[in-house]
């Protein structure tokens, strides 16, 4: 013969009783009149064929019978709550997560010292793992193999998130004492000085285009793949590289460099965190994207202001807005 089914709320009652000793309690626990609660007490009389709670000096004591089932009733109860209580909560102090994110070679020198920074004091036992961002970035994102993309990536479709974090315009960089270039980098000494020419995902198409649009011409002697090395060969030649402003202010205090604004306009453009809308709920995902948006949002690059709440769904037909980010 098949368990007769019990009531969740009547193993509410059965928690709450035992917590409490008391019938007033744990009607007042459970939002109902002491009537209803005595009601539901008979049912669980019937239902286990013992008097589970008895009346006493000291309060409603349990009988051996309710001893022996309490273990099991809390049991039930944290699973049931398990499955209707909302996704898992994530503990920065004491969690063992590894995540991966996605980022350009210029971010392994801005953003992930400070990232690192302060997960070691705020998530000890996590781990950080970075990547590179290319063409299987956004199916990456959405198979939950990396966790966050940081940086400029227009071609991401619908089905991911993103928050702005700051404006990145573009300076040129050079040795501290450059031999012709003094004072200000003239649109002339542009075209005539030599230049590194960075081959970087987000910049190089940008400055690119600016300059081909402005019929300006640079002559390159180096190509890089990437921003490693840079700041040494600038420092011992007199090559010029035009950076987006964040690496070349941070290659310039670590380095014998300084900068110049850049004589071309070119236009800036939004470094963004972005995430798949599968993890958009997910508790550790939440407190990344919180440390990100804390360490690096920066309201004082115009378009940015207000950006630490704004997010944005791709394919939306406006923006969402997220909660903002709890200090970790």
């Amino acid at each position: 013969m098949a368990a007769s089914p019990i009531d969740l709320k009547l193993l509410q009652l059965f928690d709450e009783l035992y917590r409490s000793r008391s019938v007033s309690r744990a009607a007042e626990a459970l939002g109902q009149s002491q009537p209803t609660v005595s009601i539901w007490l008979s049912h669980l009389r019937r239902l286990f064929g013992d008097p589970l709670f008895v009346r006493t000096r000291g309060g409603m004591q349990p009988t051996p019978r309710a001893d022996a089932l309490i273990d099991r009733v809390r049991t039930a109860l944290t699973a049931v709550n398990s499955l209707v209580g909302g996704a898992p909560g994530f503990d920065p102090a004491t969690s063992q997560r590894s995540f991966r994110i996605a980022m350009t070679d210029a971010s392994h020198i801005t953003i992930l010292p400070a990232l690192l920074a302060h997960t070691r004091r705020a998530a000890p036992g996590v781990r950080l793992e970075a990547e590179n961002i290319g063409d299987a970035t956004a199916a990456q994102l959405e198979a939950g193999r990396a966790d966050l993309a940081i940086g400029f990536i227009p071609d991401l479709e619908a089905g991911f998130y993103q928050q702005t974090l700051y404006a990145q315009d573009f300076v040129c960089l050079l040795s501290a004492d450059h031999p012709r270039v003094k004072e200000t980098l003239t649109l002339r000494g542009y075209r005539t000085e030599l230049h590194v020419s960075i081959l970087s995902r987000s910049g190089y198409a940008v400055i690119d285009t600016a300059l081909r649009a402005q019929k300006v011409t640079r002559t390159v002697r180096l190509e890089l793949p990437g921003f490693l090395g840079l700041a040494t060969i600038l420092s011992t030649s007199d090559l010029i590289a035009t950076v987006p402003r964040t690496i070349g202010e941070t290659l310039a205090r670590i380095g014998a460099l300084r900068l110049a604004a850049c004589p071309v306009k070119i236009p800036p453009f939004l470094v963004k965190q972005h995430w798949h809308a599968r993890y958009h709920n997910d508790a550790g995902n939440r407190w990344l994207r919180a440390v990100c948006a804390q360490l690096f949002a920066d309201p004082r690059r115009g378009p940015v202001a207000g950006a630490r709440a704004s997010v944005t769904r791709n394919g939306a037909r406006g923006p969402r807005r997220a909660s903002p980010p709890r200090r970790p």
